[in-house]
């Protein structure tokens, strides 16, 4: 059997979840003895600067022994974070040049805007 008919054979069930420039695959695949388990790959496009491009790919392999475990897990962490930063997306941070507003900018003379006032007087 040939690699191509092979990864046929072992591709039962598939969904694609394109984000940005991310792109999630969730594959459900069969064992060499005929049972299921779940790969998640993490697909995210990098351009070069002469406008080629690359991909790189990260994948986890799920089995079904670990499917409750993987799942309570992962609920109760989109909880959190849902129930601490609400479902808005804050997509200024998404942006390269975006900072955080308590970061100290420099000023025009590129000093810092936030110092202690002190008068000399009092030394």
């Amino acid at each position: 059997m040939g690699d191509k008919e092979l990864m046929d054979q072992e591709e039962i069930y598939s969904k694609v979840l394109r984000a940005g420039r991310r792109t999630y695959f969730f594959d459900v695949r069969s064992t060499k003895a005929g049972d299921y388990y779940l790969t998640i790959t993490e697909s995210k496009k990098f351009t070069h600067d002469d406008g080629s491009f690359h991909y790189k790919k990260h994948k986890i392999y799920l089995y079904k022994e670990d499917f409750q475990s993987f799942r309570e897990i992962m609920e109760e962490m989109m909880d959190y974070i849902i129930d601490e930063k609400g479902l808005e997306v804050i997509s200024e941070r998404h942006k390269k040049d975006f900072k955080k507003e308590d970061e100290v900018a420099p000023s025009e003379n590129g000093s810092a805007e936030n110092f202690t006032d002190v008068d000399f007087d009092d030394i």
